[in-house]
């Protein structure tokens, strides 16, 4: 870090020294800023990482409500309004037990970056509750979103704030969500992302974050005269985002041999193929149940209990951690590269921890941090909201080549910054530069 970045952290540290994830996306970004710092002294003057740094606003909230067998129960909501220099805020709800404000931080922190990457006026935020809906009946979670709404409809809305899915949020909870903001406003608005296609949803979202992060790992493979074709990949994960992430990877010619949840990890070493996604897309999406039943229906798999399936290969050239965050850790991508991995592109926000984030820049590891190469969600979130807004649907080749061609620039757009400030070939710099002057030149030219 430059004087100006350590002195901003230091103090971000006095102030929050207990919000472990937020400190680390702060640090992150602050190191590599050192060089725009330096050349460009009126960032310091208009004091945009102190305005950058602490969320525009924070409103946090009980969600009290009544389960099916007619007990109370209290949750604690969130909403992290970040930064809107260049939109109305944008990012997701998510519902888990380890939902608190450090993580909701770092994500909404991350958000601003990723969703000026895109190039769409979408400004950065995120929320949620640590309310957990596995398990819960459809009643229970219809009547949490109901109470969730009825104090968060006060502070979103199409010109404002633009809430989307994230872990624990899916099509859903998105329905009841909506269906109670709507019945409060009394209008029919753009203000949720996520929705279903028959009322406002559009196609290729609920592909575009896992599609957009192989789109962005096949970019960046190109450096290198590599293609996904013919490579051995290993996904975590096995909600939305690494199914999708695993049907781009086999449509492409890849062969991916894991899925994992929160239980424990499945490695087929025969590779998933249609069947069975089509097995963990029931089993996840519609049953809820857990990954373990794969290896009881298909004969070619394992399963190993609490373990994530880093370790669990003796071959790999591709990773694409799809689950949460600083899941990848040091001992699992020195394990991977023994092993042949030339590439680790994230689906989730921040799955890597610091070490291992430094090991593969150190070691000349293709590298995609999330903000960039799972970018591809909130990009088709935005688009979702240019359909709404022009009361009209785009066809899924439309939106699938307009997801493509924004994964593309935002590949561009990393290398350029990242060779322009003496970073070259590393995406954490380049990701953070390009994304940082959109929005800090945006909050110079809007004044104090």
């Amino acid at each position: 870090m430059n004087a100006y970045g350590k002195r901003i952290y230091e103090d971000v540290v006095v102030k929050n020294p207990d919000q472990v994830e937020f400190l680390q996306a702060v640090k992150e970004v602050l190191e590599s800023l050192a060089p725009v710092l330096d050349r460009n002294a009126r960032y310091e003057q208009h004091a945009i990482l102190e305005r950058m740094v602490i969320p525009e606003r924070i409103i946090i909230f009980q969600v009290p409500w009544i389960n099916q067998e007619g007990k109370v129960i209290v949750n604690k909501g969130y909403r992290v309004q970040f930064n809107s220099a260049i939109g109305p805020y944008k990012g997701g709800l998510r519902f888990h037990p380890s939902v608190n404000l450090s993580i909701l931080k770092f994500l909404g922190f991350e958000q601003i970056f990723k969703n000026s990457l895109t190039t769409l006026p979408m400004g950065g935020a995120k929320g949620g509750s640590n309310f957990d809906p596995k398990g819960r009946s459809d009643i229970d979670v219809m009547r949490f979103c109901q109470s969730f709404m009825r104090e968060l409809y006060r502070h979103v809305g199409p010109d404002c704030d633009v809430p989307a899915g994230d872990i624990g949020v899916g099509s859903r909870e998105i329905g009841y969500l909506f269906g109670q903001y709507k019945r409060i406003v009394n209008a029919h608005e753009g203000v949720l992302t996520g929705k279903n296609m028959n009322w406002g949803g559009s196609l290729i979202r609920p592909q575009a974050t896992g599609f957009g992060n192989v789109y962005f790992m096949r970019e960046m493979l190109h450096t290198r005269g590599e293609d996904v074709a013919g490579k051995i990949a290993v996904v975590s994960g096995s909600g939305n985002v690494a199914q999708y992430t695993i049907k781009k990877v086999i449509e492409l010619g890849g062969k991916v041999i894991s899925v994992s949840d929160s239980s424990g990890s499945i490695i087929d070493q025969d590779g998933i193929d249609d069947e069975k996604l089509e097995f963990i897309m029931e089993l996840k999406n519609v049953r809820r149940g857990r990954i373990s039943e794969y290896a009881g229906k298909f004969k070619s798999a394992k399963y190993v209990a609490g373990q994530k399936p880093w370790q669990l290969v003796d071959k790999i050239d591709l990773a694409l951690p799809s689950a949460t965050q600083n899941e990848l850790e040091l001992d699992d991508i020195k394990y991977m590269v023994s092993k042949g991995c030339i590439c680790v592109s994230e689906g989730a926000n921040m799955p890597s921890t610091p070490a291992a984030v430094n090991y593969m820049l150190s070691n000349g590891i293709l590298f995609g941090p999330g903000k960039a190469a799972n970018a591809g969600g909130v990009a088709t979130s935005g688009l979702e909201m240019s359909q709404n807004s022009l009361r009209m649907s785009w066809t899924a080749e439309e939106v699938d080549q307009k997801l493509q061609r924004i994964m593309t620039n935002i590949h561009k757009s990393c290398i350029e910054a990242a060779d322009t400030y003496g970073f070259k070939g590393n995406y954490v710099a380049g990701a953070n530069i390009a994304g940082f002057l959109k929005v800090a030149d945006a909050m110079v030219d809007q004044g104090i």
